[in-house]
């Protein structure tokens, strides 16, 4: 099957205009006054709304032990 009405380059380009990357929006957190993504919790102190949402404290204990423990498997 053969498309009928071919369309320019220009036109497609023309069309393709609106479908560029956009850079990431910042708000900053009420709390810490740190910047972060909009509609998403603060990671460096684990609100959302001036609710707290993530245990950040327990994440990095969390983070830590792993590398230990992926330390001593090298070993």
């Amino acid at each position: 099957m053969v498309v009928r009405m071919r369309s320019t380059r220009s036109h497609t380009r023309n069309r393709r205009s609106h479908h560029k990357l956009m850079e990431p929006r910042f708000s900053i957190c009420a709390k810490c006054g740190a910047k972060h993504i909009r509609h998403v919790a603060c990671l460096s102190c684990g609100t959302y709304r001036e609710r707290m949402v993530l245990d950040v404290a327990k994440k990095a204990i969390k983070k830590e032990r792993k590398a230990k423990k992926r330390e001593t498997e090298v070993k």
